[in-house]
């Protein structure tokens, strides 16, 4: 049939489909060969003369031919056209091949069917063009996902948790994280087997996975890998291992020991892929991901999205790492500058707490100081030097230290804030700070205060109440504006000064008289000395703190014997007091 058509073909015709790199067949009514071009002959990869008189099937049996296609156009004779895909006998390094085909009935005079012509267009290309376009667009919203879940604090555990959560959502059945310890750490040490400890920073799994997976080691455990399993040798090559549906000699050669084969095997898991945590070319731990029951194994695709994953984060731990470093290297800076403050006399008890802000690694300017005068009266104070950094912590240190000396030399608290204040501005030009002075008399119960722009100091009852004693606010030191107000309270001997500076109480959202509210409805442990006291008023502050937290309080040693212990605080000069029973 073919043969008669193709020699009743003219001339030019004939050589366009010889020459065409589109492959052309004519298939009979039984699907059988009757012509190939040399292009179509090319793409099977068998000389065109061996085609005839044997059908798709039989020549190319890797070859999804979609045969009904071709019975549906032989039957109504309307064209169409079709994706098929397989393997030719031509070789290829291609995983898959794909051809796009359109194909037409041939009739005869009489409307017979005597076969078909397809046109056939190898289109892997594109296809592949297309996939990998595809798992691009998968990627990115991937990545943009986990933009928004992974990496929503600079803490390293937590960072690592929602790692292991996020990876369950999208491409696993349980997943770990693991890092390498501090190389100062005892668990960095060579093991003598050669093998590689790493701490378990987090996990995650599906429910029915969750407490079998947890057997294998919980978050903060040390787990031990022996040498040659997945995770040395993923820490190694800096590349993923993917490792589908092992035996049993393979997975005991694979996992941290041969003993864990039984516990896989126990709860289905059949595939594995570890990959890199590596951030700024050096390796900081593992991500291990797994599958189990009617999950498919990981692919190459799979892991090109982990890694994504994975690098996006280990560069997160990496920040998260650096900033708690710098951190404690700023929390210790300011711990040594702060210096012990000096011991007060006898008669008073006096407790000092600092908690550093936790948002930031900037040291701060809070500081506080007492003095034993030669009278037999003690100095107490209380500062924050306005803004952050090693500047304000240096002018800090400098504050505390002129107030350690010029108390000596000033009888009362408001001449001795315009002697710092002079001194910081005219001389040292120094960063403002605000500054709370008391001189206490406990065995008179008399305090006598004046402020530098701090916060009213509080007072706290036997009861556990707070109230806040009026003392008036004057500029704050290093300003040159002077006029400081000298205030005196008398205060029962069973009462508690505290002093605070504002990461206690101020909020950036909030009103400063709202905040002050806040802290006088604490109710404190009824009759606790100072130091308990400042641990109670710790609980109660925010964790992280927004800003840095200095506090002081004092109180007499003993009630004075025969003394009525009244109930009322009483002002004597300054200031203006409304009583709070």
């Amino acid at each position: 049939m073919a043969d008669e058509l193709w020699s009743a073909l003219p001339r030019p015709l004939r050589q366009v489909l010889d020459g065409t790199l589109a492959g052309i067949a004519v298939l009979d009514t039984d699907l059988r060969y009757r012509y190939v071009n040399p292009a179509l002959a090319g793409m099977n990869g068998v000389p065109a003369e061996r085609h005839l008189g044997r059908t798709i099937a039989e020549l190319l049996p890797d070859i999804d031919a979609r045969e009904e296609v071709l019975l549906a156009v032989l039957a109504d004779g309307r064209t169409r056209e079709t994706t098929s895909s397989g393997h030719t006998r031509a070789a290829s390094p291609l995983r898959r091949r794909y051809w796009h085909g359109a194909y037409h009935r041939i009739d005869a005079e009489d409307g017979r069917p005597l076969g078909l012509v397809g046109i056939v267009l190898e289109v892997t290309a594109s296809r592949q063009q297309q996939h990998e376009l595809e798992q691009a667009r998968s990627r990115l919203a991937l990545l943009d996902a986990a933009a928004t879940q992974v990496g929503t604090t600079l803490d390293v555990d937590t960072t690592c948790g929602e790692l292991a959560a996020f990876l369950v959502e999208h491409l696993a059945d349980a997943a770990t994280v693991e890092l390498l310890p501090h190389p100062d750490s005892p668990h960095a040490r060579p093991r003598p087997d050669g093998g590689r400890r790493l701490r378990r920073a987090a996990l995650a799994a599906t429910p029915a996975l969750l407490d079998a997976v947890r057997r294998f080691g919980d978050r903060g455990e040390h787990v031990d890998y022996q040498p040659g399993s997945a995770i040395p040798r993923c820490l190694d090559s800096g590349r993923p291992v993917i490792e589908n549906l092992l035996g049993d000699e393979e997975l005991a050669r694979s996992a941290p020991n041969a003993e864990r084969v039984a516990q896989y095997r126990e709860i289905g898991i059949h595939s594995g892929m570890i990959v890199p945590l590596t951030a700024r070319g050096h390796r900081v731990g593992t991500v291990t991901l797994m599958r189990a029951g009617p999950s498919p194994g990981f692919t190459a695709d799979d892991a090109v999205a982990a890694q994504d994953l994975a690098g996006r984060t280990a560069i997160t731990l990496d920040n998260a790492s650096r900033y708690s470093r710098e951190h404690d290297v700023a929390v210790d800076l300011q711990r040594a500058m702060l210096a012990e403050p000096g011991r007060p006399h006898p008669d008073v008890d006096v407790a000092f707490r600092y908690r550093p802000a936790g948002t930031g690694a900037l040291v701060g300017g809070d500081w506080y100081e007492t003095v034993a005068l030669p009278d037999g009266r003690t100095v107490l104070a209380i500062g924050d030097v306005m803004g952050h950094g090693i500047e304000a912590a240096t002018h800090m240190s400098h504050y505390q230290a002129m107030l350690r000396a010029m108390a000596l030399l000033e009888p009362t608290a408001d001449r001795l804030l315009a002697r710092l204040d002079h001194l910081a501005c005219e001389v040292h030009d120094y960063r403002p700070s605000t500054c709370l002075v008391v001189y206490a008399e406990p065995a008179r119960g008399r305090y006598a205060l004046a402020s530098a722009g701090h916060l009213p100091p509080a007072v706290v009852r036997p009861t556990g109440e707070l109230a806040l004693l009026p003392v008036e606010p004057g500029p704050p030191l290093g300003t040159g504006l002077n006029g400081y107000a000298p205030t005196t309270v008398v205060l029962p001997p069973d009462h508690t000064l505290l002093l605070y500076t504002d990461g206690l109480v101020e909020r950036r959202d909030e009103d400063i008289d709202r905040s002050l509210e806040r802290l006088t409805a604490l109710r404190l442990p009824p009759g606790a000395g100072p130091a308990p006291l400042l641990d109670a008023v710790l609980a109660h502050a925010p964790a992280p703190a927004e800003d840095d937290i200095a506090l002081l309080a004092a109180a007499p040693v003993a009630p004075r014997p025969g003394r009525r212990r009244g109930e009322v605080l009483t002002v004597l000069t300054g200031g203006r007091w409304n009583a709070r029973r």
